[in-house]
């Protein structure tokens, strides 16, 4: 196989990187970069690696790009900590990347867990992402925190699972929801998007979609909460954007309204996965 590099950025993530280092023992080299970590996440990893950095928080997009800058190899793979490499997906970038790859990139289904159990269907699986890569071709872009692999040319899907555990519970679920509710309303502000129809049209929508039309119910009880957050998710950002149109049209800036204070050591959350995002 090729050289080869894990990346891993982190911040307080005791209770996962060491499973995360786990799964990425056969990578020759591991980059962790940690931004102020309190907890025992800087400890643990450097039982796996010499090459751990704690430095500043930039944003998502800018410290991974830093991780994989701090790289020996010119071949990555970044993982979030919440991520797992399956035997079965690391036996195909073995075969993959063995003497010259022919592809610049590797996408992956990324299968999460929530819930007490793996979640297929209503849209959250195979939730494809690009996490192997040759970074001569290829770097982080997208909007803090929506990252992800812009590549020149097209990757090559695997079909070995990349295991995802993005949410300790449900009430993390819907603090990560709080905090993208925001994000998505400014972003919305500036169209012609309806603030009314979206939430008495898309939101409804959105249930249907993921439960019935992407087979929700396949996933039980589970598949219907999930469903059912997912259209509170729409609801939500579009009462967010009518609320700062409202604010806006009182002659009221929103994004100079007092929010609540989440103290030094909070960071934004990951990113949804795609289909708890997109409307349908």
């Amino acid at each position: 196989m090729i050289d080869l590099t894990a990346t891993v950025i982190t911040f307080n993530e005791e209770s996962n990187i060491r499973e995360c280092l786990e799964s990425l023992r056969w990578v020759p080299n591991i980059v962790v970069v940690d931004s102020g970590s309190t907890d025992r996440t800087v400890e643990i990893a450097r039982e796996f690696t010499d090459r751990v950095y704690v430095t500043d928080w930039p944003g998502h997009v800018e410290q991974k790009n830093r991780a994989v800058g701090l790289a020996p190899t010119d071949w990555i793979i970044s993982l979030d900590a919440d991520e797992r490499i399956t035997p079965e997906l690391r036996a195909e970038l073995e075969h993959h990347l063995e003497g010259s790859p022919s592809h610049k990139g590797y996408s992956m289904p990324r299968l999460t867990r929530h819930l007490g159990r793996w979640i297929r269907h209503g849209g959250w699986y195979p939730d494809r992402k690009i996490r192997v890569f040759d970074r001569r071709s290829a770097r982080w872009a997208g909007n803090n925190p929506h990252d992800h692999i812009s590549l020149d040319g097209s990757a090559f899907p695997l079909k070995g699972d990349l295991l995802h555990y993005s949410f300790d519970h449900l009430h993390h679920h819907m603090e990560t929801i709080d905090f993208f509710t925001s994000i998505a309303a400014r972003e919305m502000e500036g169209t012609k998007r309806s603030a009314i129809l979206g939430m008495a049209l898309n939101a409804p929508w959105k249930f249907l979609r993921m439960y019935l039309l992407d087979r929700g119910y396949r996933d039980g009880f589970a598949g219907f909460i999930l469903a059912a957050v997912g259209s509170f998710y729409v609801f939500l950002k579009h009462a967010v954007l009518w609320e700062r149109r409202s604010l806006r049209a009182r002659g009221i800036d929103p994004d100079r309204v007092p929010r609540h204070h989440r103290g030094p050591e909070w960071r934004p959350p990951r990113a949804l996965p795609e289909s708890a995002e997109a409307e349908g």
